[in-house]
């Protein structure tokens, strides 16, 4: 298998509050619909990960690519995936939306 040639890196949640701001990134939240209704990170695009390169569509490929899920495994394959997929800049945010909510950060629902 051919290793993808963009850059990743996966960066905790404080690191995501410093370097990104809204607009400057997509958030994509690879979780499935019924997480997605309990509460996401405001301004995430709801791509589940089993659908994810059949949507590819609704991620720009000319910013950043933030990949959140539950905990901050499975976004670890969409990033993958995405970057396989021509990605330039892809990162995972650790401890996914789990570790945002027990931090007390911001939900929608």
């Amino acid at each position: 298998m051919e290793q993808p040639t963009g850059h990743f890196r996966s960066i905790p949640i404080e690191a995501y509050q410093e370097h990104f701001k809204p607009g400057d990134h997509t958030l994509v939240d690879v979780r499935e619909t019924v997480e997605w209704v309990t509460g996401r990170i405001p301004g995430a695009v709801h791509i589940p990960l089993n659908d994810l390169l059949q949507h590819l569509e609704q991620i720009p490929t000319d910013k950043p690519v933030v990949v959140v899920c539950a905990s901050g495994v499975r976004s670890l394959y969409a990033a993958q995936d995405l970057l396989q997929a021509g990605y330039p800049e892809v990162y995972n945010l650790e401890d996914g939306t789990k570790g945002w909510i027990k931090k007390g950060l911001p939900v929608e629902r």
